[in-house]
């Protein structure tokens, strides 16, 4: 018995020596399976394609989305003669108006499905007339896997862009999502702060002069969180709002915001509001700006930025703000043109649609003579119950599309809208609207008013401060898609 015990106990002493050989000459490998997905642009470490977070540095990985996808390429003349295109339905993006539908020469190709429109690729023969009549750009055309080409400004991982000391962030990126823009702002200032005080003794409590360490442009989502960073490490900033504060969140055109995980914000901790109301956000905002005395100066528009030496001048009508570092958080829909008319801040008024079901049965004015209001007045006038006019001050719809006229026409053939020429509105009211009419003043029932008289998209601002545009091809989850 002891001589069996022995020879266990040699075999096992032989069994570790020879693992502890082998695994010094890098004989044997370790069992972990090895991470599948693309490092992390923003601390270089790889993780499981299905990881949610990164497992190096914490962040989500889908705020780098469009940071990583490649710069869109330009099919070659002839590239892709031959392959079938079929249309692709963006369920993150369609608004359910089934403006597509009766377009689609081919039968049941594309069709409604509760709120949105779905393509059956069996039938789809690829006519892209469906792509063209989609009010919001919710349809794409495809020979392979689904992409959206976007058009972004050029970031890097720290949202850096090519000009020396100015950050982008949140929806001008390239997509629309509350919480990506939250985390954006505060890795963001993250980064500034880094770079700024590389050593502690250099901290922004040590800091001197009268030089900001960060200006940020823009109170929405994205700016308040940068905001709220840049409060919590000391540093000396400014938030500027051309508008009134959190204005981005105010005029968001969805009456639901929807959290599918908790968001972490700076001052404050966890934020999880599921399927609240864009309200419930607003008031947790303005609570948390009330608590930590966050510095926003709202009624500045930012007209230009600029370097000068080793500071960056920001100037916002009569003031200048001199700055090491800039963040934009712009917004996509950059600002749009107000009427000035009285009651045009209620938050029955909006400056674009997401929703078109949230108009069923409600009594809606369509403001604009534009193709944009057309567009939004016909997707509106398809929700069961919706009564819809259509205000314009001129006389006749000159710069539209045909294939929109012709709409029209039917539309308000079958009843579903009618037209107010040479119409001014006058006032807007909690249950009703004032408006001139050839002169005269009617007061109608009211519930929504849709303002689309155009406005000035942000492109043409980065542009003349250096910023460069890109096109990239981001890769649709099938999650985003609807099709059968």
């Amino acid at each position: 018995m002891a001589m069996m015990i022995v020879t266990v106990l040699l075999m096992l002493i032989t069994v570790v020596c020879v693992r502890s050989h082998l695994k010094a000459s890098g004989s044997v490998q370790s069992a972990a399976p090895k991470p599948s997905g693309p490092p992390c642009p923003r601390c270089g470490v790889p993780a499981p394609a299905e990881a949610t977070f990164c497992p190096g540095c914490g962040v989500p990985r889908q705020i780098y989305e469009v940071v990583a996808a490649p710069i869109s390429r330009v099919a070659a003349e002839g590239e892709d003669a031959g392959l079938q295109h079929h249309a692709v339905i963006r369920a993150d993006i369609c608004v359910g108006c089934a403006t597509c539908v009766p377009v689609c020469p081919e039968a049941g190709a594309i069709r409604l499905e509760g709120k949105l429109a779905v393509v059956d690729k069996q039938l789809c023969l690829g006519h892209g007339k469906c792509a063209e009549a989609c009010p919001v750009g919710g349809i794409l055309m495809t020979t392979g896997d689904a992409v959206h080409q976007v058009e972004v400004p050029e970031v890097d991982a720290r949202f850096a862009t090519n000009v020396d000391g100015i950050y982008l962030v949140g929806e001008l990126g390239g997509r629309g999502l509350i919480k990506n823009a939250i985390n954006e702002g505060k890795l963001a200032v993250e980064s500034i702060a880094e770079e700024l005080f590389k050593e502690e003794e250099s901290g922004p409590e040590n800091s001197s002069g009268e030089t900001l360490d960060v200006v940020i442009v823009g109170s929405g989502p994205a700016g308040l969180s940068a905001g709220l960073e840049a409060h919590r490490r000391g540093m000396k900033y400014i938030v500027l709002e051309q508008g009134d504060l959190a204005d981005t969140i105010r005029r968001y055109p969805r009456h639901k915001v929807l959290f599918a995980e908790p968001i972490k914000i700076p001052l404050y901790g966890d934020l999880w509001v599921a399927d609240s109301s864009k309200e419930t956000l607003i008031e947790i905002w303005e609570t948390i700006i009330a608590n930590t005395g966050l510095k926003v100066l709202t009624q500045r528009r930012v007209e230009n930025i600029k370097r000068e030496g080793s500071e960056i001048l920001v100037r916002a009508g009569d003031e200048t703000y001199s700055s090491h570092k800039v963040v934009l958080a712009l917004g996509r829909r950059g600002t749009p043109r107000r009427l000035g008319v009285a009651g045009e801040d209620l938050e029955k008024v909006f400056y674009d649609v997401v929703e078109m079901e949230a108009f069923r049965d409600r009594k809606v004015l369509v403001v604009g003579g534009g193709d944009s209001a057309i567009e939004s007045a016909l997707g509106i006038a398809n929700q069961e119950g919706t009564a819809v006019h259509l205000s314009y001050r001129g006389s006749e719809f000159k710069r539209v599309k045909d294939r929109n006229r012709e709409k029209l026409d039917r539309a308000v053939s079958d009843g579903k809208i009618e037209i107010l020429l040479n119409s001014e509105l006058a006032a807007i009211e909690s249950e009703s609207v004032r408006i001139q009419v050839d002169g005269e003043e009617r007061t109608m029932p009211n519930d929504n008013v849709i303002i689309r008289i155009g406005g000035e998209p942000p492109f043409p601002f980065l542009e003349r401060i250096g910023v460069r545009m890109i096109k990239k091809d981001v890769p649709l989850p099938e999650s985003s898609l609807a099709t059968v």
